[in-house]
């Protein structure tokens, strides 16, 4: 079982999901989305599952900083500008084969270990 973990080492949820895997001995490959952006790709596959707004970090300073408070962009746009601009997002993005959650999702990650069977 090998989780893939978007984040930035500023965020505390996203240390508090490497530490929940680590703990219970989970391999774990950590994207630092300020080294390397997500593709809008991967990004889609959050939005898809999710919604473009469950990735939004509307109370973050980042979003407040570029004053996006009233913009109303398209779902592709979103994607585009998400992908740009990694604080933006509600982190961590967590995906575990085609398993996923955006955010702190402790209990999730729980049943995740719990059934530890193949993803799907």
């Amino acid at each position: 079982m090998e989780v893939q973990i978007f984040g930035i080492r500023k965020s505390a949820e996203t240390r508090k999901a490497l530490r929940f895997f680590a703990e219970r001995r989970v391999r774990t490959h950590f994207v630092d989305l300020q080294v390397r952006a997500a593709s809008p790709g991967e990004l889609r596959r959050f939005v898809q599952r999710f919604g473009v707004e469950a990735l939004l970090d509307r109370d973050g300073r980042r979003f407040a900083d570029l004053g996006l408070q009233v913009a109303r962009y398209s779902e592709d746009r979103w994607v585009e500008r998400l992908a740009q601009e990694p604080l933006l997002l509600r982190m961590p993005l967590v995906r575990w084969g085609a398993k996923l959650t955006v955010g702190e999702a402790e209990a999730e990650w729980r049943r995740w270990v719990a059934g530890n069977q193949a993803p799907g």
